[in-house]
């Protein structure tokens, strides 16, 4: 006797035949919450020369995206181990944010000041590129509304769907475009520029690198790593850039550089 589909293949079929309408993401979604359990979803673009653009969110818990559009997507996004994902030009595929994180990222201010409060506890981000210079993630999380972090049989099944996932998002918003080259460089440039207008204060190009590494959670010892430097001279570094901006913590360097990353122009 013939198997019949499933309800989790019929969301599939339906996703896919919605493709390129503008009820594919809801419709993804619901497949995807067949896949696996999941509590919220939040998709975005990444592009080259602009902030990220929110394509579709859905949440029990209102506080996921309480913060989303003001916080966010107006300049927090800089400092999120997903958009590095981005930078990187990261393979397609599967991530979970524990895995990508940098090693101090829950003791940072971006984690503190933000993130703890969309009330995540694990999320997962399927990474697709539709076009050049363009990154769509479809991340997903578990929240306060259910308590619990993704188990290995959800990661298994995660991972299991990827290819489909990736694919389906990269067909459907494969008009999206995007021009230039974004890199961490045009960030810290534009940085530096606005200290000396706003503040007075001339950072050096290795000075500015630096205060973006601490921001995104980075230790001393991962940030050596990073640029290949010993983890004595990023010491030196770093008490030169807050000296530099009469500064003692990172939570004051948060305070001290957050409204200019809201606004900077690459």
């Amino acid at each position: 006797m013939r198997k019949l589909p499933n309800l989790t293949e019929n969301f599939l079929g339906r996703a896919i035949s919605a493709l390129e309408t503008e009820a594919f993401a809801g419709l993804f979604f619901q497949w995807l919450m067949r896949c696996y359990e999941i509590d919220n979803t939040t998709m975005l673009a990444y592009f080259q020369n602009r902030p990220p653009e929110l394509l579709f969110s859905h949440a029990r818990e209102k506080r996921v995206h309480e913060k989303l559009e003001d916080d966010y997507l107006t300049g927090a996004y800089l400092l999120d181990p997903f958009h590095a994902l981005h930078i990187e030009r990261a393979p397609e595929g599967l991530y979970r944010m524990r895995d990508i994180a940098p090693d101090q990222f829950t003791r940072n201010e971006y984690f503190s000041a933000y993130y703890r409060r969309t009330t995540l506890i694990d999320e997962v981000a399927y990474v697709a590129y539709p076009s050049e210079g363009v990154s769509v993630h479809i991340c997903l999380g578990r929240d306060a509304s259910s308590g619990r972090v993704f188990s290995s049989r959800d990661m298994e099944r995660a991972e299991q769907i990827a290819p489909i996932a990736c694919a389906l998002a990269a067909r459907h918003w494969s008009s999206l475009r995007s021009t230039g080259d974004f890199r961490d460089s045009a960030v810290t440039e534009a940085l530096q520029k606005r200290m000396v207008q706003e503040h007075g204060v001339a950072l050096t190009g290795r000075q500015a690198e630096i205060a973006l590494l601490i921001l995104k959670g980075h230790s001393s010892a991962s940030i050596a790593m990073r640029l290949e430097i010993s983890p004595q001279t990023v010491k030196v570094f770093r008490k030169q850039l807050y000296r530099k901006c009469e500064i003692s913590s990172q939570a004051e360097l948060f305070s001290l550089m957050m409204p200019m990353l809201s606004s900077l122009e690459f």
